[in-house]
């Protein structure tokens, strides 16, 4: 990146107003006009998934709290919600976290998605771990902050200020399966909740597959976790995504709720949260590429041998080449 670009030794300015002022900075050619957004552009695309995620976890354990905490009568007189509202309010989340993320990270919000699209499209691996990073600090921000702003009802809901139970008002921040659930169980629920949801979302950023206009993914997206919450939501709590359990688990432990979110049912969070949407998430994917994709960046339309011998042998054809093959006209070309 260009270095800032100032000269301001050539402009001279003598009791200027507030419109010279003016002039005289739009004068100042900058690629950085100052430190902080010199240091902004650094962080820009952790920052925005770190913002993207916090806002999403607001909205999505916000609505778990209301929902919940206003059913005891001494908490409001008349429930504020029900399963409809939480599937809403989630969706809401996504929406808007990925508006807030999209065009500056890619809008992941989701270490599951952030992993696959580096095994899938060719995102670059060395983002990776910064993203995972954001996603994680988001989701244990906008924790706090709901716990923040509930923390007087929480109180009510457990019997009292020292008292903080999984099943009182610990399963509104982080996810827990339904007791009925066998371990196999609740792992098929995270897999197959978020096979589909990465097939929607390579659906909807396939520029071969009707793709939407870049302002209404997120509402695509909000459809497509609406649809997986009503449908498929009751089982484990529909988590798909470790940064969204995680994040709520660690502010959790730290917030009174001891390390019984971590011990519950032999480390769920581990082989059901953060397993469970990964290997669901590659299936998906390799489903949705298997089948329908046809770009180029894909693993799976990667050229063999034979396809790059027959293209270099015939080079009349090269304008009919496959969409996988394409991809590695440039490399062959200059060689």
């Amino acid at each position: 990146m260009s270095a800032i670009i100032e000269k301001p030794e050539e402009v001279h300015i003598e009791n200027v107003g507030s419109y010279d002022e003016q002039i005289y900075a739009s004068s100042i050619s900058t690629v950085f006009p100052n430190r902080w957004s010199r240091f902004r552009y650094a962080i820009r695309e952790p920052a925005a998934e770190f913002l993207g995620t916090m806002i999403f976890v607001i909205f999505g354990t916000g609505v778990n709290c209301q929902v919940f905490l206003s059913i005891n009568p001494n908490v409001e007189a008349v429930p504020r919600g029900d399963f409809l509202s939480l599937n809403f309010g989630w969706a809401a989340g996504v929406a808007l976290g990925v508006w807030i993320a999209g065009s500056i990270s890619g809008g992941h919000l989701n270490p599951a998605i952030t992993f696959t699209l580096a095994v899938f499209r060719g995102f670059p691996w060395k983002k990776v771990p910064y993203y995972i990073f954001a996603q994680l600090l988001g989701a244990f921000c906008g924790a706090g902050v709901v716990y923040a702003n509930n923390f007087h009802a929480i109180d009510i809901v457990e019997g009292g200020p020292g008292i903080r139970t999984i099943s009182g008002s610990g399963d509104l921040l982080a996810t827990y399966a339904a007791s009925f659930l066998t371990p196999v169980s609740c792992f098929f629920s995270e897999f197959l909740g978020s096979a589909i949801l990465i097939i929607a979302v390579l659906c909807i950023t396939d520029k071969r597959n009707g793709l939407p206009s870049q302002g209404l993914v997120p509402l695509a997206l909000f459809i497509v976790i609406l649809g997986i919450g009503t449908s498929l939501g009751m089982n484990t709590s529909y988590s798909l995504n470790p940064a969204r359990d995680l994040g709520p688990r660690f502010f959790t432990a730290a917030a009174g709720y001891g390390t019984a979110v971590f011990t519950y049912r032999n480390q769920y969070w581990l082989w059901c949260i953060v397993l469970g949407p990964v290997t669901g998430m590659l299936c998906g994917a390799f489903v949705y590429d298997a089948l329908i994709f046809e770009g180029g960046e894909s693993i799976i339309n990667k050229p063999n041998t034979q396809a790059i011998d027959r293209y270099l042998r015939n080079p009349g054809q090269r304008e009919k080449l496959p969409m996988g093959i394409e991809g590695a006209r440039m490399n062959i070309d200059n060689t």
